[in-house]
């Protein structure tokens, strides 16, 4: 299996480039950041060629956090913000080499806030598919995010399935589908030809995936099994230091 560091959780005190690098000291194979933008992306790349480490993916912005806001992409009234955020992460994922951008939905129900993300992910894909990029969405679960729009592998694949688009897939995050979900086995099988990107950590708590409620050795096993050849993302909040905590990542690798 190939490990990416999501940089928005692991070593997120440090300067990004400076992240990179102690990826790559780390051992993993990979790196995904949530919002790089206040670096220069001169600065990401060179760390990037320097480790040889790929940039998997970067979020848009999540909108006003000070208000509450968690993404804007399912907000009616606002779809000129999110194309502005579009916009920015498909030029700073260019800028950098960057293969994926996760689009945020943000707090929102209803019919109103469906037919908003939907319009509005066409718009990204478009975008994206000029850059050769893909775009993620991701369910989010409710407890940690109440009033996310986007909760449960299902509706993320009727949204996929309606808006039917080659470059739009789904971020499977096995921590927010087992809190929303359970039965992780079967999601991964109903999802696997439209999952883009795999992520982990542990339930509760969010830690290693070393502990809790979640095998993850029979986790990677199915993976191998069904044929994902994907990396997998480490989005978990260390419990120590990171370097501390990479014991998991060899057990997992067999």
């Amino acid at each position: 299996m190939k490990f990416s560091a999501n940089l928005g959780f692991l070593w997120h005190d440090r300067p990004l480039p400076e992240a990179i690098r102690l990826a790559a000291a780390a051992g993993f194979d990979a790196v995904e950041c949530h919002f790089p933008y206040e670096t220069d992306p001169a600065e990401v790349r060179a760390a990037l060629s320097d480790t040889g480490l790929p940039m998997l993916a970067l979020n848009t912005l999540p909108g006003d956090r000070n208000a509450g806001e968690f993404g804007l992409y399912a907000l009616p009234g606002r779809e000129e913000d999110g194309r502005r955020v579009i916009r920015q992460a498909v030029d700073y994922a260019a800028l950098i080499g960057a293969r994926k951008v996760h689009v945020m939905a943000g707090l929102a129900s209803g019919e109103p806030a469906h037919r908003t993300f939907l319009s509005s992910l066409v718009f990204a894909s478009d975008l994206a598919a000029k850059a050769g990029l893909t775009v993620l969405i991701e369910p989010i679960n409710m407890q940690d995010v109440p009033g996310y729009f986007l909760n449960t592998t299902d509706q993320a694949l009727e949204i996929l399935a309606e808006l039917d688009r080659p470059n739009v897939k789904l971020m499977f995050d096995c921590y927010h589908v087992h809190i929303m979900e359970g039965d992780l086995a079967s999601r991964l099988n109903a999802c696997l030809p439209m999952i883009g990107h795999v992520q982990i950590a542990a339930v509760p708590g969010r830690g290693e995936p070393d502990q809790g409620a979640i095998d993850y050795v029979a986790v990677m096993k199915q993976l191998q099994q069904i044929g994902y050849d994907g990396f997998i993302g480490a989005e978990y909040r260390p419990r120590a230091t990171v370097e501390e905590g990479l014991g998991w990542m060899q057990r997992l690798r067999v």
